[in-house]
């Protein structure tokens, strides 16, 4: 197991950037996939047509995301935290992925830099 932490800057406030991380048809917009989403905490979501998926952990409004993305029966769970700091320019994002199979983790790495914060950039950037 493997944990991966990086900061992404995205060219769009908290509040804005919290929407479109929990929104769901926000999410369908900048992915151009249909997504499931739901900020209460205990349901399950699903992006990417079920590319990823897990448990919703916990919410703070414009501030912070906690899930947990399934790998089969994994043990211990693989937990992805999310924090919005307001920035100059934006939103500073501080991401925190824990637990990721090693098989799975250079992917991952992968998918979050080039494809999740990758296409929110280009989102907002567009604005």
């Amino acid at each position: 197991m493997k944990d991966f932490k990086k900061y992404y800057s995205i060219p769009a406030p908290p509040e804005t950037l919290y929407l479109a991380l929990t929104h769901a048809p926000t999410i369908q917009l900048w992915t151009g996939e249909a997504a499931v989403m739901s900020t209460e905490p205990g349901t399950e979501f699903s992006l990417w047509e079920g590319s990823i998926s897990g448990k919703n952990l916990e919410f703070i409004p414009d501030k912070k995301i906690v899930q947990e993305w399934y790998f089969g029966d994994q043990e211990p769970k693989s937990i992805v935290t999310i924090k919005l700091h307001k920035a100059d320019e934006g939103t500073s994002v501080e991401l925190v992925h824990t637990n990721i199979p090693d098989e799975a983790y250079d992917d991952i790495v992968e998918g979050w830099s080039e494809a999740y914060f990758a296409a929110l950039r280009e989102f907002y950037e567009e604005d």
